[in-house]
Protein backbone atom coordinates (compact mmCIF):
# COMPACT_ATOMS: atom_id res chain seq x y z
CA UNK A 1 0.00 0.00 0.00
CA UNK A 2 1.11 3.55 -0.74
CA UNK A 3 -0.52 6.85 0.22
CA UNK A 4 -0.49 9.99 -1.93
CA UNK A 5 -1.70 13.47 -1.02
CA UNK A 6 -3.93 14.93 -3.74
CA UNK A 7 -4.30 18.72 -3.65
CA UNK A 8 -7.36 19.92 -5.57
CA UNK A 9 -6.95 23.67 -5.02
CA UNK A 10 -7.72 26.34 -2.46
CA UNK A 11 -10.91 28.21 -1.68
CA UNK A 12 -12.08 30.77 0.86
CA UNK A 13 -14.70 30.74 3.62
CA UNK A 14 -15.60 33.23 6.31
CA UNK A 15 -13.05 32.99 9.11
CA UNK A 16 -15.60 33.56 11.84
CA UNK A 17 -17.77 30.75 10.52
CA UNK A 18 -14.76 28.44 10.43
CA UNK A 19 -13.83 29.10 14.06
CA UNK A 20 -17.25 29.54 15.67
CA UNK A 21 -17.08 31.14 19.14
CA UNK A 22 -13.31 31.64 19.02
CA UNK A 23 -12.55 35.40 18.81
CA UNK A 24 -10.95 36.76 15.67
CA UNK A 25 -8.10 38.17 17.76
CA UNK A 26 -7.10 34.53 18.34
CA UNK A 27 -7.92 32.73 15.09
CA UNK A 28 -6.60 35.50 12.86
CA UNK A 29 -3.10 34.70 14.10
CA UNK A 30 -3.57 31.06 13.02
CA UNK A 31 -5.04 31.70 9.57
CA UNK A 32 -5.02 35.43 8.69
CA UNK A 33 -8.16 36.79 7.03
CA UNK A 34 -8.36 39.05 3.99
CA UNK A 35 -10.24 42.37 3.85
CA UNK A 36 -13.53 40.45 3.55
CA UNK A 37 -12.84 38.32 6.62
CA UNK A 38 -12.28 35.29 4.37
CA UNK A 39 -9.53 32.73 5.01
CA UNK A 40 -7.81 30.38 2.58
CA UNK A 41 -8.51 26.68 3.00
CA UNK A 42 -7.21 23.60 1.23
CA UNK A 43 -9.27 20.89 -0.40
CA UNK A 44 -6.79 18.09 0.22
CA UNK A 45 -7.69 14.50 -0.61
CA UNK A 46 -5.96 11.17 -0.05
CA UNK A 47 -5.16 8.58 -2.71
CA UNK A 48 -4.53 4.98 -1.63
CA UNK A 49 -2.63 2.76 -4.03
CA UNK A 50 -3.05 -0.88 -3.08
CA UNK A 51 -2.43 -3.64 -5.61
CA UNK A 52 -5.07 -3.47 -8.31
CA UNK A 53 -7.16 -0.95 -6.38
CA UNK A 54 -6.78 2.81 -6.44
CA UNK A 55 -8.93 4.47 -3.80
CA UNK A 56 -9.57 8.21 -3.56
CA UNK A 57 -11.05 9.80 -0.44
CA UNK A 58 -13.07 12.93 -1.28
CA UNK A 59 -12.48 14.96 -4.46
CA UNK A 60 -12.84 18.70 -3.81
CA UNK A 61 -15.28 21.21 -5.25
CA UNK A 62 -15.15 20.24 -8.93
CA UNK A 63 -15.50 22.66 -11.83
CA UNK A 64 -19.04 22.24 -13.19
CA UNK A 65 -20.85 24.96 -11.24
CA UNK A 66 -21.49 28.38 -12.76
CA UNK A 67 -19.46 31.55 -12.29
CA UNK A 68 -21.92 32.95 -9.74
CA UNK A 69 -21.46 29.91 -7.50
CA UNK A 70 -17.67 30.03 -7.68
CA UNK A 71 -17.67 33.79 -7.02
CA UNK A 72 -18.72 33.04 -3.44
CA UNK A 73 -15.70 30.83 -2.75
CA UNK A 74 -12.73 32.53 -4.44
CA UNK A 75 -11.00 29.46 -5.86
CA UNK A 76 -7.25 30.02 -6.18
CA UNK A 77 -3.94 28.20 -6.42
CA UNK A 78 -2.43 26.13 -9.21
CA UNK A 79 -3.62 22.68 -8.16
CA UNK A 80 -6.61 20.76 -9.45
CA UNK A 81 -7.90 17.25 -8.98
CA UNK A 82 -6.92 16.18 -12.48
CA UNK A 83 -3.47 17.78 -12.42
CA UNK A 84 -2.64 16.27 -9.04
CA UNK A 85 -3.69 12.80 -10.14
CA UNK A 86 -1.70 13.17 -13.35
CA UNK A 87 1.41 14.18 -11.38
CA UNK A 88 1.16 10.84 -9.56
CA UNK A 89 0.86 9.01 -12.86
CA UNK A 90 -2.89 8.39 -12.75
CA UNK A 91 -6.04 9.48 -14.56
CA UNK A 92 -9.71 9.62 -13.65
CA UNK A 93 -10.32 6.24 -15.27
CA UNK A 94 -7.74 4.57 -13.01
CA UNK A 95 -9.73 5.19 -9.81
CA UNK A 96 -11.45 1.98 -8.66
CA UNK A 97 -13.02 3.29 -5.43
CA UNK A 98 -14.33 6.81 -4.79
CA UNK A 99 -14.86 7.19 -1.04
CA UNK A 100 -16.97 10.16 0.08
CA UNK A 101 -16.79 11.18 3.72
CA UNK A 102 -19.90 13.30 3.25
CA UNK A 103 -21.74 15.12 0.48
CA UNK A 104 -21.07 18.80 1.18
CA UNK A 105 -20.06 20.42 -2.10
CA UNK A 106 -16.41 21.07 -1.20
CA UNK A 107 -15.90 17.34 -0.55
CA UNK A 108 -17.83 15.71 -3.39
CA UNK A 109 -18.12 18.30 -6.18
CA UNK A 110 -15.45 16.52 -8.21
CA UNK A 111 -17.57 13.35 -8.31
CA UNK A 112 -19.54 14.58 -11.33
CA UNK A 113 -18.56 16.52 -14.45
CA UNK A 114 -20.12 17.74 -17.67
CA UNK A 115 -19.98 15.40 -20.63
CA UNK A 116 -17.96 16.42 -23.72
CA UNK A 117 -20.69 18.60 -25.27
CA UNK A 118 -22.01 19.91 -21.91
CA UNK A 119 -25.48 18.47 -22.42
CA UNK A 120 -25.62 16.29 -19.32
CA UNK A 121 -23.67 15.29 -16.23
CA UNK A 122 -21.61 12.11 -15.92
CA UNK A 123 -19.41 10.52 -13.29
CA UNK A 124 -15.83 11.77 -13.26
CA UNK A 125 -14.51 8.30 -12.42
CA UNK A 126 -16.17 5.93 -14.90
CA UNK A 127 -14.65 2.75 -13.46
CA UNK A 128 -15.05 3.51 -9.77
CA UNK A 129 -17.47 2.32 -7.14
CA UNK A 130 -18.73 5.37 -5.22
CA UNK A 131 -18.90 4.55 -1.50
CA UNK A 132 -21.20 6.66 0.70
CA UNK A 133 -22.59 6.03 4.17
CA UNK A 134 -26.26 5.06 3.91
CA UNK A 135 -27.43 7.28 6.77
CA UNK A 136 -25.67 10.28 5.32
CA UNK A 137 -26.96 9.62 1.81
CA UNK A 138 -30.53 9.66 3.09
CA UNK A 139 -29.84 12.86 5.02
CA UNK A 140 -28.46 14.55 1.89
CA UNK A 141 -31.60 13.68 -0.10
CA UNK A 142 -33.83 15.36 2.51
CA UNK A 143 -31.54 17.92 4.19
CA UNK A 144 -32.32 20.09 7.16
CA UNK A 145 -32.63 23.84 6.44
CA UNK A 146 -29.24 24.60 7.99
CA UNK A 147 -27.36 22.34 5.55
CA UNK A 148 -29.57 22.54 2.48
CA UNK A 149 -27.27 24.87 0.53
CA UNK A 150 -24.31 22.51 1.04
CA UNK A 151 -26.05 19.56 -0.65
CA UNK A 152 -26.15 20.28 -4.39
CA UNK A 153 -28.33 17.86 -6.34
CA UNK A 154 -26.05 17.69 -9.39
CA UNK A 155 -23.23 16.48 -7.12
CA UNK A 156 -25.36 13.70 -5.72
CA UNK A 157 -28.19 12.38 -7.90
CA UNK A 158 -26.05 11.50 -10.97
CA UNK A 159 -24.01 9.12 -8.80
CA UNK A 160 -27.08 6.99 -8.18
CA UNK A 161 -28.27 7.32 -11.78
CA UNK A 162 -24.91 5.99 -12.99
CA UNK A 163 -25.34 2.69 -11.16
CA UNK A 164 -21.94 3.15 -9.48
CA UNK A 165 -23.27 4.00 -6.01
CA UNK A 166 -22.73 1.63 -3.07
CA UNK A 167 -24.20 2.55 0.30
CA UNK A 168 -22.44 1.46 3.47
CA UNK A 169 -24.26 0.55 6.64
CA UNK A 170 -22.49 1.00 9.96
CA UNK A 171 -20.23 -1.97 10.60
CA UNK A 172 -19.59 -2.64 6.92
CA UNK A 173 -16.22 -2.14 5.21
CA UNK A 174 -14.98 -1.60 1.67
CA UNK A 175 -11.33 -2.58 2.29
CA UNK A 176 -9.68 -4.98 4.74
CA UNK A 177 -7.05 -2.45 5.88
CA UNK A 178 -9.43 0.49 6.26
CA UNK A 179 -11.70 0.80 9.28
CA UNK A 180 -14.61 3.23 9.37
CA UNK A 181 -16.02 5.36 12.14
CA UNK A 182 -18.88 7.84 11.90
CA UNK A 183 -19.51 11.20 13.55
CA UNK A 184 -22.62 13.38 13.76
CA UNK A 185 -21.43 16.77 15.02
CA UNK A 186 -20.63 18.39 11.69
CA UNK A 187 -23.29 16.55 9.69
CA UNK A 188 -25.25 13.35 10.11
CA UNK A 189 -23.04 10.24 9.82
CA UNK A 190 -19.88 11.75 8.36
CA UNK A 191 -17.55 8.86 7.54
CA UNK A 192 -13.92 8.76 8.67
CA UNK A 193 -11.62 6.15 7.09
CA UNK A 194 -8.83 4.92 9.35
CA UNK A 195 -6.07 3.47 7.19
CA UNK A 196 -3.72 0.85 8.62
CA UNK A 197 -0.47 1.86 6.95
CA UNK A 198 3.07 0.67 7.66
CA UNK A 199 2.23 -0.17 11.25
CA UNK A 200 0.50 3.16 11.87
CA UNK A 201 -3.05 4.41 11.67
CA UNK A 202 -3.82 7.40 9.44
CA UNK A 203 -7.15 9.03 10.27
CA UNK A 204 -8.96 11.00 7.58
CA UNK A 205 -10.63 13.67 9.67
CA UNK A 206 -12.67 15.47 6.98
CA UNK A 207 -14.59 18.21 8.84
CA UNK A 208 -14.32 16.83 12.37
CA UNK A 209 -10.98 18.68 12.71
CA UNK A 210 -10.66 20.58 9.42
CA UNK A 211 -7.27 22.17 10.14
CA UNK A 212 -4.47 21.81 12.64
CA UNK A 213 -5.59 25.12 14.16
CA UNK A 214 -8.87 23.41 15.14
CA UNK A 215 -7.21 20.88 17.46
CA UNK A 216 -8.23 22.69 20.69
CA UNK A 217 -11.58 21.16 21.60
CA UNK A 218 -13.65 24.42 21.75
CA UNK A 219 -12.49 25.40 18.23
CA UNK A 220 -15.60 24.17 16.45
CA UNK A 221 -16.97 25.47 13.17
CA UNK A 222 -20.13 27.53 13.00
CA UNK A 223 -21.19 25.19 10.18
CA UNK A 224 -21.53 22.20 12.51
CA UNK A 225 -25.12 21.12 13.08
CA UNK A 226 -24.44 19.74 16.57
CA UNK A 227 -21.47 21.65 18.05
CA UNK A 228 -21.53 19.95 21.45
CA UNK A 229 -21.38 16.56 19.75
CA UNK A 230 -18.51 17.90 17.65
CA UNK A 231 -16.60 18.76 20.81
CA UNK A 232 -17.18 15.35 22.36
CA UNK A 233 -16.24 13.51 19.17
CA UNK A 234 -13.13 15.60 18.72
CA UNK A 235 -12.10 15.10 22.34
CA UNK A 236 -12.43 11.32 22.05
CA UNK A 237 -10.60 11.24 18.72
CA UNK A 238 -7.69 13.32 20.03
CA UNK A 239 -7.39 11.19 23.16
CA UNK A 240 -7.16 8.02 21.07
CA UNK A 241 -4.69 9.67 18.71
CA UNK A 242 -2.41 10.86 21.50
CA UNK A 243 -2.41 7.52 23.31
CA UNK A 244 -1.93 5.39 20.19
CA UNK A 245 0.33 7.60 18.01
CA UNK A 246 -2.25 8.04 15.27
CA UNK A 247 -1.57 10.32 12.30
CA UNK A 248 -4.23 13.00 11.75
CA UNK A 249 -4.78 13.96 8.09
CA UNK A 250 -6.20 17.46 7.53
CA UNK A 251 -8.44 18.07 4.53
CA UNK A 252 -8.73 21.86 4.81
CA UNK A 253 -5.47 23.05 6.39
CA UNK A 254 -3.72 25.38 3.89
CA UNK A 255 -0.35 24.94 5.59
CA UNK A 256 -0.18 21.51 7.25
CA UNK A 257 -0.87 18.15 5.66
CA UNK A 258 -0.93 15.93 8.75
CA UNK A 259 0.42 15.66 12.27
CA UNK A 260 0.64 13.61 15.43
CA UNK A 261 -0.54 14.84 18.82
CA UNK A 262 0.42 14.46 22.47
CA UNK A 263 -0.84 15.41 25.92
CA UNK A 264 0.40 18.80 27.18
CA UNK A 265 -0.42 21.16 30.05
CA UNK A 266 -2.85 22.96 27.72
CA UNK A 267 -4.55 19.76 26.63
CA UNK A 268 -3.82 17.68 23.56
CA UNK A 269 -1.74 19.57 21.01
CA UNK A 270 0.38 18.90 17.94
CA UNK A 271 3.63 17.06 18.61
CA UNK A 272 5.09 16.37 15.13
CA UNK A 273 4.26 17.37 11.58
CA UNK A 274 3.83 14.49 9.12
CA UNK A 275 4.00 14.26 5.33
CA UNK A 276 2.50 11.27 3.56
CA UNK A 277 5.37 10.86 1.12
CA UNK A 278 7.82 10.58 4.02
CA UNK A 279 6.06 7.76 5.85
Amino acid sequence: MKLHTIDTGLFKLDGGAMFGVVPKTIWNKLNPADENNMISLAMRCLLIEDGNRLLLIDNGIGNKQDDKFFSYYFLHGNDSLEKSLNKKGFSFSDITDMVLTHLHFDHCGGSIKWNADRTKFETTFPNATYWVGEEHWNEALAPNPREKASFIKENILPIKESGQLKLLKRGEKFHDDIDLIFSKGHTQSMMHPIINYKGKKVIYLADMIPTQAHIPVPYVMGYDVRPLDSMNEKSNMLKDAAENNYILFFEHDPFNEACMVAHTEKGIRKSDDVKMDEL
